[in-house]
């Protein structure tokens, strides 16, 4: 993700600054929900989607289990304890969606594929602001109840450590949208034409049940059905397109892992490109058709298949089955977000800077994902540091040059806030300490293996970590076993210290 300052009358320079604040841990939405679940949405109908059966309950014949435990109602992330919940681990979801931007109504059904990961009679789900229908776990009928985002399940049969299972929500309503302190909004955001949903750290929950926490990445198919003539863009490769009536429906498939914050769908009115890498990754980009795109933009995408090489060659091989761009005019946010295998930029701030950014998340956020948002600097200072060596490579700045300017300002500065491996609040992940003096970190790490033991580092870590997480400390212990010795000076100075580094 990237924020922006606006020059010249149009929004070209890019500056980090801190972004999302925190959410409340439990925002009430519509009360309490009932229990049972009653026949298919429209949406899943319309899809085709399966009932849910029991294929992938483990359990002995004739036994009944009532041996379960409530599961956590979050991760206790130390910044969002309520995102993500525990006791199960999620393999893949399923969203079945009908949008009608006439009215703003989504009717949705999760089909989500699960591992127990403890004994459980119950287990939760975040969602906000959307209204429950029903929804079935294994096929039978489960009790659910909605207290803010906590969605609480309660399967007929309890849930034995170790047993695969699928829970079936329905639901529907007008999502919302989450706005902070600083006025920047997330999650499900309305268009004149559609809607662009953007979900991190926190949006995701606005428009589909999950397990809202880094932690948990699954597999995805998205199918979306909106108006004739309206387009439905998502992560991943199209698997499917059809029109039925005045309606058309998009299936959307994303194999590898994805965090739920880096999931979108983007509704509206489109100019689809299309082309491939040297090395075969078929590159879909969708460029708003009502953006006001001069020739420079027009350039900058043509440029996306040169970007991507670029990227593969300093970072290792890209880690998803494709590519791409969404440039949206109507999502009227002011920042860039690392959506997967399709970043999305907004109109006004798309540039070369914003994209290779933007790319750069796809191995340093998507690919390797942080354990928790405390560890949120990797994705950040990996892809600022993608900016300068961008530059280098092209005979502009290089990273010293980077360094030493942002080294040169003033110890008051706010680049010198709080360390980037310990943001003091929520409020504070996507600070620029986290961006500018991330990418600083890099750069140290940089000097202390040389250019070629860095470059072999920066494609080690992505491989060993590829469709994983990490963490800061797996971070360092990586470097200083790279570099075979301890690299303290640089962690308790540059990563952990306080105040501006000598």
């Amino acid at each position: 993700m990237i924020g922006c300052v606006k020059t010249s009358g149009r929004l070209t320079a890019c500056a980090v600054a801190g972004l999302l604040a925190a959410l409340p841990a439990c925002s009430e939405s519509g009360g309490q929900g009932s229990s049972g679940a009653g026949a298919r949405s429209g949406a899943e109908a319309r899809a085709g989607a399966p009932r849910g059966t029991d294929s992938a309950r483990t359990k002995a014949p004739g036994t009944v289990f009532r041996g379960g435990r409530p599961g956590a109602a979050g991760t206790g992330d130390p910044y969002f304890p309520q995102l993500g919940n525990g006791g199960y681990d999620v393999t893949h979801y399923a969203l079945t969606l009908d949008y009608d931007p006439g009215n703003g109504r989504l009717e949705g059904t999760a089909e989500i594929t699960a591992k127990a990961t403890a004994d459980l009679s119950t287990f939760n789900l975040d969602l906000l602001g959307m209204e429950v229908l029903g929804a079935t776990v294994d096929g039978g009928a489960a009790q659910y109840r909605q207290d803010g985002q906590e969605l609480t399940l309660r399967p007929r049969h309890h849930l034995r450590k170790g047993a695969a299972f699928r829970g079936v929500v329905r639901y529907a309503g007008t999502p919302e949208s989450i706005t902070h302190d600083h006025g920047w909004r997330e999650g499900w955001l309305r268009t004149a034409r559609g809607a662009v949903a953007f979900g991190e750290p926190t949006g995701s929950m606005s428009w589909f049940p999950g397990s809202h926490h880094p932690s948990d990445k699954a597999s995805y198919d998205i199918t979306i059905t909106v108006p004739k003539g309206v387009q439905a863009i998502s992560n991943g490769q199209l698997r499917a397109r059809r029109t039925s009536g005045d309606r058309t429906t998009f299936h959307w498939h994303q194999a590898e892992p994805m965090a739920s914050h880096v999931a979108t769908v983007a509704i509206g009115s489109y100019d689809i490109s299309t082309s491939r890498t040297r090395s075969g990754v078929p590159i879909v980009s969708a460029m708003d058709t009502t953006a006001d795109m001069d020739e420079e933009d027009t350039a900058v995408l043509g440029r996306f298949p040169e970007i991507m090489e670029w990227a593969e060659r300093r970072f290792g091989p890209y880690p998803f089955a494709s590519a791409g761009l969404i440039v949206d005019q109507a999502a009227d946010v002011p920042y860039a977000l690392e959506t997967q295998t399709r970043p999305t930029i907004p109109a006004g701030i798309f540039h070369t800077t914003n994209v290779v950014h933007e790319l750069a998340h796809q191995w340093f956020g998507n690919s390797v994902t942080p354990r928790t948002w405390r560890d949120m600097w990797l994705n950040e200072g990996f892809a600022t540091y993608a900016e300068w060596l961008w530059t280098e490579d092209h005979d502009g700045a290089t990273a010293q040059d980077h360094f030493d300017r942002n080294h040169a300002k003033a110890a008051d500065d706010d680049e010198w806030d709080f360390p980037p491996a310990d943001p003091p609040s929520a409020a504070d992940i996507s600070g620029q300490p986290v961006y500018v003096r991330g990418a600083m970190v890099i750069h140290k790490v940089r000097q202390a293996l040389g250019d070629e033991g860095f470059r072999s580092l920066v494609r080690g870590w992505t491989l060993r970590h590829r469709h994983g997480h990490a963490s800061t400390d797996d971070f360092t212990a990586y470097v200083e076993a790279t570099a075979g010795r301890d690299l303290d000076s640089i962690w308790d100075s540059w990563l952990h210290g306080h105040g501006k580094p000598a």
